[in-house]
């Protein structure tokens, strides 16, 4: 096997020009002459050196949204759409300057009509039709509705009277500067509400309902005397002409508790009578019903035999057997007691009745009575035009008129 041959330093040849250079030497020569300084600007290059100088200040990149972006949005659009955008923008603006004419138009006519009709508010007032501004050029509006609350009428208040003029004409040089208006035809309704009526008519004594179309309902109290007397009528609503509504009250009645029923008028079933509840306590107390047979006027209206009579008087046994007969129940309530008021006081007295009441119930005739529940009014007559009522009728809330016009001139 065959082993490399290792050299031996001491062997290596002699040729000056085969031997290795020191290294150690050449660092020597380096040092033997000045060093030459090299410019800087030649080891690192001219543009190295002025790189701080040229190269803007370094900034963190921009992430918001804008810039000079947003003023470029619609650079990409078609001219078309830009003229689309354009014309949604201004005919924005303009309907909401024809809104505000709009709004400054109605608040001036409220204002008008408070002062002119010496309305204790402005009333609402609404324009229909669009645009504003273009009815306003052309002095035609298509429709004006006014709704007044609170229109004093006679003895009551109007609840509510609303009225929508269609197709005004108008005497005006501009928005500020209407003169007048002519009304070629109108409609709306009149409201006569239970609640008022409950205030102004009744002194929160009485109350009023509806009943069926064309009848009001009355119940309460009627203070008579001292009394406290319970309130029962009824009115029949109908139309008086054109402009007026009346009222026909019936069925008229004050309640003396449970003893006697006041009907006022002259008609054999009106006047004072006893109740049921009346003539049966006469068969449970003798004295009332001694007091009663004791007249002679009321036992000849009565129809009673005077030995039926006597023999009654004599013997209480008679006189229940009679006063609990229902013949003479039906005699009894027959009876008229406000004819014997005045000649006899004291019996009515032993019966329950005040004769002070009957006093002042005598007074309290179907006329003045009907006047207290009067739920009639006329509307005010134009001076120029025609305002007539079409239907009258009975509803939850109150009395509703509904009412038409026509040629009707405001202002000038």
């Amino acid at each position: 096997m065959l082993t490399p041959h290792r050299m031996d330093p001491h062997h290596l040849p002699h040729d000056p020009s085969e031997q290795p250079r020191n290294p150690y030497e050449e660092l020597g020569a380096l040092d033997d002459g000045p060093l030459e300084e090299t410019p800087l600007e030649d080891f690192l290059g001219e543009g190295a050196v002025r790189r701080d100088e040229q190269e803007p200040e370094w900034s963190p990149p921009g992430h918001r949204r804008g810039g000079r972006r947003r003023k470029n949005r619609f650079a990409g659009l078609p001219l078309a759409m830009k003229a689309v955008v354009g014309l949604v923008a201004l005919t924005a603006f303009v309907a909401l300057a024809d809104r505000w004419a709009l709004l400054y138009a109605e608040h001036r006519a409220a204002d008008t009509l408070k002062d002119r009709l010496d309305l204790a508010a402005a009333p609402e007032v609404e324009i229909g039709g669009f645009p504003f501004l273009t009815q306003l050029a052309e002095k035609r509006l298509e429709s004006v509705k006014v709704t007044v609350p609170d229109v004093a009428a006679d003895r009551v208040s109007l609840a509510k009277v609303s009225a929508t003029a269609h197709d005004i004409r108008l005497d005006a040089d501009g928005l500020t500067s209407v003169r007048g208006a002519h009304v070629p035809r109108f409609d709306g309704d009149v409201l006569l509400s239970f609640e008022d009526l409950n205030r102004e008519l009744g002194a929160s004594q009485v109350r009023f309902t509806g009943e069926g179309r064309d009848r009001v309902r009355a119940r309460g109290t009627l203070p008579v005397a001292g009394h406290d007397l319970r309130l029962r009528a009824e009115a029949r609503i109908q139309r008086q002409g054109e402009r007026g509504i009346t009222t026909e009250i019936g069925g008229m009645r004050l309640d003396i508790g449970d003893l006697a029923t006041y009907r006022p008028g002259t008609r054999p079933s009106e006047g004072l009578h006893l109740t049921p509840k009346g003539t049966a306590d006469l068969a449970r107390e003798t004295r009332k019903a001694k007091a009663l047979l004791s007249v002679p006027a009321i036992v000849q209206r009565m129809g009673v035999p005077e030995a039926t009579v006597r023999e009654a008087l004599a013997d209480d046994g008679k006189l229940t057997e009679l006063t609990g007969s229902p013949k003479f129940a039906r005699q009894a309530e027959r009876l008229n007691l406000i004819d014997l008021a005045l000649d006899n006081p004291e019996v009515l007295r032993r019966l329950g009745l005040d004769p002070d009441l009957l006093d002042e119930l005598s007074g309290l005739t179907r006329p003045v009575l009907a006047d207290r529940l009067s739920l009639a009014f006329e509307l005010p007559k134009p001076e120029q035009g025609d305002v007539r009522l079409d239907d009258v009728r009975v509803e939850e809330d109150g009395i509703r008129v509904r009412l038409s016009g026509s040629g009707l001139t405001v202002g000038s």
